[in-house]
């Protein structure tokens, strides 16, 4: 557990809540309206989106492989009411290896996460296999911008993005959707606000195994 992962963890909240109020949590609010059944939750992080599941969850699982983020979700859980209707579970596990059996969910979330797994293609790939036939991947992430001009900028500021919010801000995450097996069935593109241009570019949306 580095030093630099307790900061960040520390920090996640208050750093995040001016672009929470400008839009995003209305965003995950709309999303996660669809949540239904069996949901898995990849890349947790501090519960952010703990308010937003509806009353059609059965069962939720929270992944985080950051103790420090782990720990205050842990705290998150133990203090926040939620409804006595679904069980809640936090595993810490990386989404590279997910420690569930194949097809064991209904739907998948993952919000402002694999601009920051190690490797995108297996953290699609494990979401792909623990996902039912017909189940369903929720995603909201940030994402390499269609506007050339923008996207030299991400690729000037990826490192400087990597120390300061721990993700890269200039992933082509469409595509390793795609790559990974997923049909795209839903697809929103919209901007972060409250943050610098080069991490503005968003996509909301749904996809299926193919």
């Amino acid at each position: 557990m580095s030093i630099g992962e307790r900061i960040f963890a520390a920090m996640y909240d208050r750093m995040s809540k001016g672009n929470e109020e400008a839009g995003l949590g209305a965003r995950r609010e709309a999303l996660l309206a669809h949540a239904s059944g069996r949901v898995l939750e990849i890349g947790a992080g501090t519960g952010r989106n703990l308010g937003y599941y509806g009353e059609g969850v059965e069962s939720l699982v929270l992944t985080e492989p950051a103790e420090p983020m782990a720990r205050r979700l842990e705290r998150r859980l133990e203090e926040e009411q939620r409804p006595a209707e679904y069980r809640v579970e936090l595993v810490r596990a990386p989404a590279e290896r997910l420690p569930f059996s194949d097809g064991e969910f209904d739907v998948a979330v993952s919000t402002l996460v694999l601009c920051g797994v190690d490797d995108p293609a297996q953290s699609l790939a494990e979401v792909r296999r623990v996902l039912k036939p017909g189940g369903t991947l929720l995603f909201i992430e940030h994402v390499r911008s269609e506007e050339p001009s923008l996207a030299r900028k991400q690729d000037r500021f990826n490192g400087l993005n990597r120390v300061v919010a721990r993700c890269n801000c200039n992933r082509s995450t469409l595509d390793a959707i795609r790559g990974a097996g997923f049909t795209i069935t839903e697809l929103e593109r919209d901007e972060m606000q409250k943050v610098p241009s080069f991490v503005r570019p968003l996509v909301v949306g749904a996809a299926t195994p193919a």
